[in-house]
């Protein structure tokens, strides 16, 4: 009877008990004990949530066997497989059945498993039909128990039965009231003890025998029984049989990889493993396979049992996985190659052949199943070999399948239209390797002929990246081509004013040797790094060597326009033996002899376009283009102009030869070494869609290896430790037509007034720092003193030209004036293109978020400073780039503001670029200082003080 009183001694026990539609359950009891500490009749069921009032009594065991227990009460599974509140009456005898039974038991099971895995020698009692917990008590056997299933054959029928081992001893269990338990891994209750087996076994086996010596089979059913039942039963347990022979068969294993060929789906590889003259797909088979063999004529029946090493295998199918190969079905063993970080998959058969060796040493024997194709399973190769003609490359080529040599011209087609098989003259079929198609498909779209393979000099990129992969026997000096370090060293220009660094004259020496077998260059050293200085450095020693020669003495650069007097005024510093003509403005010359008397003639890209008639008809030595992005697009008129130009050899200079595309390219190496791209519909299709679209890397990679011998960059951290601190340049500017027309007319009236007398005394000083003023302030832009003014600024121009390629770089760049005013017209650019910048001027209030914000936000680059308010009192050394858009009297001043980014903690190398407005105040001032150099001394604090210093020349010097 059930009883609540927890005053009385108790003890928790389970009960094994078989309830009348799920079969047998435990279930957790307090059972009160009497005077003698026997068991008492009162109990009571116990659960997880009502165990708290017995605490004393349960041990951590017993709260994890109790909660198991929960799991299997008639209640909790009801709610769990069946959604609405029901009594359980109702639910079995109503909604119960056999399906239900059968898809709850095994789940009961497991429960009841785990219960007798960890209850030990916890008290376990039978419960007696009328619910009684303490009936009878139970025991778990020791040891396990073992099982052997025996076969008596005879002429007329099969018997079949087993026999149980306890201890070494039989034990008699038939007839004895034992049950099953437990099914799914069988426990035997006999003689209230509970006895569990040495292997699995399925209750199910036991129980026909439970009230049964034996099992009989008619000889007329027994074929279809020793094929199913009994061979599964060999299989997996001991058996003695009398009437037929179980074979114990014990052989050293074969792999094999067996290639499946359907026309409708991909070729697939199966493993397989030999044991004799038995065959096993790898996969999820028994450690032991029964094969069942049966000889009509001799009416003789074979069991062929197999004992599979099954670590063996794994290794086997580990290997193949580490080779590449993804399993596709495990059951059956099938295999598939994986996909590359491309996407692309290597067909089965190439991936067998890539692999033939060392599947070989591994013991794998490949073999093919029967299609109406027979593919070649052998080594592919290829050899090339490369003759260098003058201007060309003859490649003989001959690939080799298996004993096949086939000349590498018959799979053109194949490797242009990427089909990878090839049949061979015997008729089996070659698979082209998947890598073939990316590796040699240029050198046939490339090709000047379609019945040989022959190559342009300049492709020679892809002669060099082909030998990487290829046994090449390439017979020719440029083998050479791109290893800097071994390019022969020029001596530096007679007249060479100044000294190259060393990776300036790595550059200067990379000119001679292109020269040296007529390829084309694109210079693409970092801004600041002397691109200028490195071209006119050739530009000199081209004039010095070609002297007594017939070679063309005269070369054509094409600049921006900003850049015509920055490439002047660096010519008369460095080359100044170097004759220059500056092909601009509306009075130059219409006759192209005008250009033989010089050796070099600048002009910009919009006089190329305007004067295209005049320089085609003119032979230069070289043609340079600097900033030669600006013929990124093929379309523009400058690159069809420029395209029609000749010359003996041709150049590129720029920084940021790529801003937008890979498309940028094109027309830049299509300029130097016409051809070596393709055409441009063909260079868009196979490199710029799909490097851009889809992220190709490997026709990023081939793309590289054309232009690579043909491209020199260095940027400003290769050469760090070759740099100066700082370095500086001085950009000269043209002013804009208008622009210098406006200046011309304010610098006359200054200089007239002055000149003639019409200021005197202090009112004369104080009129020639207004007109100084006035004409610095028409220097940079005469938006500065005139609102209505609509043309543009050759300064502003070329600083925001400049600015621009620095930040493509994703370098910081200060920007420095004395005017407000000029940083105001910068901020409207900025802010009518969103080029995010900090701005400084002496009106800020929070001159520290200002400082903040350049200092630690990536986009913000651009930092926009008045020189009286940001001279002094900041660290901004995340610059690497400084810009002096007006010259001060002060030089101290102007070195102030240098300093915010050269100073301590700065260590990256500083680049200063000073605007100057050619043929302007500036210029002449930046010449009066160098012609005065005492001046230096007088040039203190104030401009007033520079002014008090002028002597009447240098006033007519100013204003001239």
């Amino acid at each position: 009877m059930q009883q609540t009183d927890t005053s009385l001694p108790y003890r928790l026990v389970y009960s094994l008990g078989k309830h009348p539609y799920l079969g047998y359950l435990i279930e957790p009891h307090i059972v009160y004990l009497n005077q003698n500490g026997s068991y008492s009749l009162s109990y009571k069921r116990v659960f997880s949530n009502t165990v708290d009032e017995y605490a004393k009594a349960i041990d951590e065991v017993d709260a994890k066997l109790i909660q198991l227990c929960d799991e299997m009460e008639q209640t909790q599974i009801i709610k769990r497989f069946h959604k609405k509140a029901i009594r359980p009456i109702t639910y079995f005898s109503k909604i119960f059945d056999q399906q239900i039974y059968d898809s709850i038991r095994p789940k009961i099971e497991k429960g009841l498993l785990a219960i007798l895995k960890i209850i030990g020698d916890k008290p376990l009692f039978l419960m007696s039909k009328d619910g009684y917990p303490a009936e009878q008590e139970l025991k778990l056997a020791e040891k396990p128990t073992s099982i052997l299933f025996h076969f008596r054959r005879n002429e007329t029928e099969t018997r079949y039965f087993p026999t149980l081992k306890y201890d070494g001893f039989r034990m008699e269990f038939m007839f004895k009231n034992a049950e099953v338990i437990v099914n799914q891994q069988a426990w035997l209750l006999l003689d209230n003890t509970l006895y569990h087996f040495d292997e699995e076994l399925e209750g199910k086996k036991l129980t026909p025998f439970l009230n049964k010596r034996f099992i009989s089979i008619p000889r007329n059913t027994e074929r279809r029984y020793f094929e199913t039942f009994v061979t599964s039963l060999i299989e997996k347990h001991h058996v003695y049989a009398e009437g037929f022979d179980i074979i114990v068969y014990k052989e050293n294993a074969k792999p094999q990889l067996r290639i499946i060929h359907s026309p409708e789906q991909e070729t697939q590889l199966q493993l397989n493993f030999q044991y004799g003259d038995f065959t096993f797909p790898a996969g999820g088979q028994h450690a032991v396979t029964v094969k069942y063999v049966y000889n009509r004529e001799l009416d003789k029946h074979q069991f062929y049992r197999i004992k599979r090493s099954m670590a063996w295998e794994e290794n086997r199918s580990k290997y193949l996985s580490d080779l590449g190969l993804e399993k596709v079905d495990p059951l059956f063993g099938t295999y598939a190659t994986s996909s590359n970080a491309l996407g692309i998959r290597m067909s089965a058969i190439e991936w067998v052949n890539e692999h033939l060796t060392e599947l070989q040493e591994k013991g794998f024997e490949v073999i093919q199943s029967e299609s109406d194709k027979r593919f070649l399973i052998g080594k592919t190769s290829i050899s090339i070999e490369i003759e260098e003609k003058n201007d060309w490359f003859d490649i003989k080529a001959v690939v080799r399948f298996g004993d096949y040599e086939i000349p590498f011209m018959q799979l053109r087609q194949h490797i242009l239209q990427k089909i990878q098989e090839f049949e061979l003259p015997n008729g089996e079929i070659a698979i082209i390797p998947q890598e073939w198609f990316s590796q040699y498909e240029h050198l046939f779209q490339f090709s000047a002929h379609k019945e040989e393979l022959r190559l342009n000099k300049t492709h020679i990129g892809l002669l060099n990246e082909i030998s990487e992969h290829t046994q090449v026997s390439l017979q020719r000096k440029l083998n050479k081509l791109g290893e800097f370090d071994e390019i022969v060293d020029q001596a530096a220009p007679a007249y060479f004013k100044g000294e190259l660094r060393p990776y300036q004259k790595a550059g200067y020496n990379w000119f001679h040797f292109l020269d040296e077998y007529r390829f084309g260059g694109l210079l693409a050293d970092d801004m600041g790094l002397g691109k200028t200085v490195q071209t006119l450095a050739m530009l000199q020693k081209q004039k010095e060597a070609n002297v007594g020669t017939d070679l063309p003495k005269t070369s054509l650069l094409i600049v921006p326009t900003s850049l015509i007097f920055n490439w002047q005024k660096e010519a008369e510093k460095f080359v100044p033996k170097l004759r220059v003509l500056l092909h601009t403005g509306g009075t130059r010359s219409r006759d192209s002899f005008a250009f033989s008397h010089f050796d070099l003639v600048i002009s910009t890209y919009g006089i190329a376009r305007i004067d295209e008639e005049l320089f085609s008809n003119y032979y230069f030595n070289y043609i340079i283009l600097d900033e030669s992005q600006n013929i990124k697009n093929p379309r523009s008129k400058s690159f069809t102009a420029i395209k029609h130009f000749k010359g003996r050899n041709k150049l590129a200079l720029s920084g940021t030869p790529i801003e937008n595309s890979v498309a940028d390219i094109w027309s830049q190496m299509h300029f130097v070494n016409p051809g070596l791209l393709g055409s441009f519909s063909y260079f868009q299709n196979e490199f710029v869609l799909a490097i851009e679209k889809k992220k190709d890397e490997a026709k990023a990679k081939k793309l590289q290896a054309i232009i690579k011998p043909f491209v020199l960059r260095r940027t400003k951290a290769q050469v760090a430790t070759e740099l100066p601190p700082k370095s500086e340049q001085i950009f000269y500017c043209s002013m804009t037509e208008e622009q210098q027309e406006y200046y011309e007319t304010v610098k006359s009236e200054y200089r007239n007034a002055l000149l003639d007398g019409a200021f005197s005394g202090k009112a004369s000083q104080i009129a020639l720092l207004q007109g100084l003023t006035k004409l610095r302030q028409l220097a940079n832009h005469p938006l500065m003193i005139d609102a209505n003014y609509k043309d543009g600024s050759g300064k502003f121009d070329a600083a925001i030209e400049t600015m621009e390629s620095i930040l493509k770089e994703g370098n910081k760049v200060l920007i420095f004036s004395q005017f407000v005013k000029h940083l105001q017209i910068f901020r409207d650019y900025f802010d009518r293109n969103k080029i995010k910048y900090a701005y400084l001027d002496g009106g800020t209030s929070d001159r520290n978020e200002a400082v903040r914000k350049f200092k630690e936000q990536d986009d913000v680059q651009v930092f926009l400073i008045s020189i009286k308010a940001g001279g002094t009192g900041l660290n901004l050394t995340e610059a690497d780039y400084v810009f002096i858009l007006d010259p001060w009297w002060n030089p101290a001043v102007e070195q102030q503001a240098i300093d915010r980014s050269h100073r301590i903690g700065q260590k990256k190398n500083v680049f200063i670029y000073k605007f100057i407005a050619k043929d302007s105040i500036e210029e002449k001032i930046l010449a009066l200082q160098g012609m005065k150099k005492y001046l230096a001394t007088s040039l203190i604090n104030t401009e007033e003080s520079f002014v008090k210093s002028l002597t009447k020349e240098d006033i007519n010097e100013l204003f001239r």
